[in-house]
């Protein structure tokens, strides 16, 4: 089988190393990938806004399948385009994807389908949210409600850092057109936990929990990012607490989606806040994590083609998923100055050092090459260094360890991820 991968982070990085351990997959192609990436796969060039340059790539390599990797391609209709030239791809369609795709679409089919989520109201005026912000106050969630690259989600401790980000989605349109419309909710206090799922649209089977740590500091502290580490499992879920998101999130938002004419395919991410021990939807996304993938797969040992063909052609029901029982951890290393500017093209160490450990892979989110090949930062998050092992703290040893041997000048990581739940 020949499988094309689209995107070019850790997630990406970490499905295509899950592919190349398949039976039956031959080749594998990434658009665009990394420096990572290109050591298992082979990278090309597409051009990525013009979605009809897929189609003609994945017939002219004869590609079987397609695994979209990013919220984007989704959101804009990749899938349906696809499917109308009957190629087998991995994703919602894009009614499907506006779950992720739009904030203000995806709290009104909470509130229509019962769903546990936050209280809110929808703004497409300054003058009015400012007003509601004035009466609400602090703390408070302001959201844009497109897509905005997972930074478009403020958590406002005061009134002023609340105006702060107001002003910053709905004035300096920092984020463009999908800050026209902000969704502010109320701050919910709790747990946050990751859980995620496949579903063929019938068949809805769960992923091993994981717990992200999206704060850039130690403690939870500092602005909001893509995800700084990861662990699974997420002790938090126990079996009860995950029968009730099954029952109170999961199965009715796909039933609810049935019900609205959209048959979702693919991954499902639900975001959410426990809080007394009830989950609450904090958002959904339209694929898988990152980078909660990247401590999701290595736990996985059923072939993930079987999965991903089974989603396509509908018969997830058929498929025996199974999970090792190990434990995993993944921390990342970012660029100084993330989840600001920063600078690219710094040279990274230590990378083939890392490869002779067991149980440790290195999953690249935002690397390069440079004029000489050298391996280079080129993004925010550079690296996710992953492991398994015996229980989280024996994972987080492996983790930590490794990250000694890597180096690039400005470096930034959390030291706690997985000391505290």
């Amino acid at each position: 089988m020949k499988v094309l991968v689209i995107g070019s982070g850790g997630r990406e990085h970490a499905i295509i190393w899950k592919l190349s351990q398949s039976r039956v997959v031959d080749r594998i192609y990434c658009a665009p990938g990394n420096a990572g990436i290109s050591e298992i796969s082979e990278c090309i060039e597409v051009e990525s806004k013009n979605l009809s340059t897929f189609v003609d790539f994945v017939k002219y390599e004869w590609i079987d399948l397609t695994v979209v990797g990013p919220e984007e391609p989704l959101a804009k209709g990749i899938v349906d385009l696809f499917l109308k030239e009957g190629r087998k791809i991995i994703g919602p369609t894009k009614a499907g994807a506006q779950i992720e795709g739009s904030k203000v679409f995806a709290k009104e089919f909470m509130k229509r389908y019962k769903i546990p989520t936050a209280n809110y109201q929808v703004f497409n005026s300054y003058t009015y949210a400012e007003e509601y912000i004035r009466l609400k106050g602090a703390p408070i969630v302001i959201k844009a409600d497109g897509l905005a690259a997972g930074k478009g989600v403020f958590i406002a401790k005061t009134h002023d850092e609340a105006m702060d980000a107001l002003k910053l989605i709905m004035k300096e349109k920092v984020f463009g057109p999908a800050g026209d419309r902000v969704v502010i909710e109320e701050c919910l206090q709790g747990q946050e936990v990751s859980y995620l799922v496949f579903t063929d649209g019938k068949t809805i089977i769960p992923m091993v929990t994981s717990k992200d740590h999206k704060r850039l500091l130690d403690n939870d502290e500092g602005p909001n990012t893509g995800g700084m580490g990861t662990f699974s499992p997420n002790p938090i879920i126990t079996p009860e607490l995950e029968k009730e998101i099954l029952e109170t999130v999961i199965q009715p938002t796909i039933m609810g989606l049935r019900a609205e004419g959209i048959i979702y395919k693919g991954i499902l991410y639900a975001g959410l806040m426990i809080v007394n021990g009830k989950p609450y939807v904090l958002e959904f996304n339209c694929r898988f994590g990152d980078p909660e993938t990247q401590v999701i797969l290595p736990r996985l040992e059923t072939d993930i083609i079987d999965i991903f063909m089974s989603i396509s052609e509908q018969r997830l029901s058929k498929v025996n998923v199974k999970w090792k029982d190990e434990a995993s951890l993944c921390v990342i290393l970012a660029s100084h100055g993330y989840p600001g500017t920063y600078k690219k093209g710094i040279p990274i160490s230590g990378l083939e050092m890392v490869k002779r450990l067991k149980d440790v892979m290195v999953f690249h989110s935002g690397t390069g090459f440079d004029e000489e090949g050298k391996i280079v930062t080129n993004g925010g998050r550079v690296l996710g260094i992953t492991a398994l092992g015996q229980d989280l703290k024996d994972a987080r040893n492996k983790v930590y360890s490794a990250i000694e041997l890597i180096h690039f000048d400005g470096m930034q990581y959390r030291k706690d991820i997985g000391l505290t739940v």
